[in-house]
């Protein structure tokens, strides 16, 4: 079940606090190794280089496992989850009714088919970025990670096809007034899984973010 429960509205999705960091003050680890910053330090402490896609296979990050036993994927748990009208829960956490918003594109969604599970940082760009490296537990790990709510997003089908396996460089939500949260969620991501970034995909998390208010940031480190 999703230990964290995010409304999704710009300043939840965010996880501001008024209490966190002033925008000049560096990088600060608190009590399980939660790191608090403003987002542009944490952009800019996130290490460059150069993407490598060779090897890569979806099937090596095994994903929409039920980690608790409750009978609901992973997909299912972040349908549940993010519902803005509470669906029906039948035999196999079958979900029927219920409606759903998709912040990439401004949409309602009015069934639990509508909606794709976006992986905010898709499965292609993790590999190209570190995940490569990593042991099979740690790939299905990040690939269902409801332990932080910008993890996982349920967006129109339509949306996350057409994002696919892009970065910021080469795609942004066709919604233009998401698209600061979508830049904070993208490296907020990468740096609790300890990801790198490309040189393209920095410029335009800049540029993005140049537009945005500096808003500090939670980030619990993935074990």
């Amino acid at each position: 079940m999703r230990s964290i429960r995010a409304p999704r509205t710009a300043a939840a999705v965010l996880s501001v606090s008024a209490v966190l960091l002033a925008p000049a003050t560096a990088h600060a680890a608190g009590p399980g190794g939660r790191v608090a910053l403003p987002v542009r330090d944490a952009l800019a402490a996130l290490h460059v280089q150069a993407e490598d896609r060779a090897g890569y296979e979806r099937t090596k990050f095994r994903h929409w496992i039920d980690a608790d036993h409750d009978g609901c994927s992973t997909r299912a748990e972040v349908l549940l989850e993010e519902a803005v009208t509470t669906p029906e829960k039948g035999a196999g956490c079958k979900l029927t009714g219920g409606t759903w918003y998709s912040p990439y594109d401004d949409t309602y969604l009015d069934s639990a088919s509508a909606a794709d599970i976006d992986h905010m940082v898709p499965l292609a760009e993790a590999w190209d970025s570190g995940a490569s490296a990593w042991t099979a537990k740690r790939r299905e790990a990040y690939a269902n990670d409801v332990d932080d709510p910008r993890s996982l997003i349920a967006v129109s089908a339509r949306s996350n096809r057409s994002k696919a396996d892009q970065d910021p460089a080469t795609w942004q939500p066709p919604a233009t007034g998401y698209r600061c949260t979508y830049a904070v969620n993208w490296v907020t991501v990468k740096t609790r899984w300890s990801l790198t970034i490309d040189p393209a995909e920095k410029t335009a998390l800049i540029d993005i973010l140049s537009a945005c208010p500096n808003a500090p940031v939670e980030v619990i480190p993935a074990s």
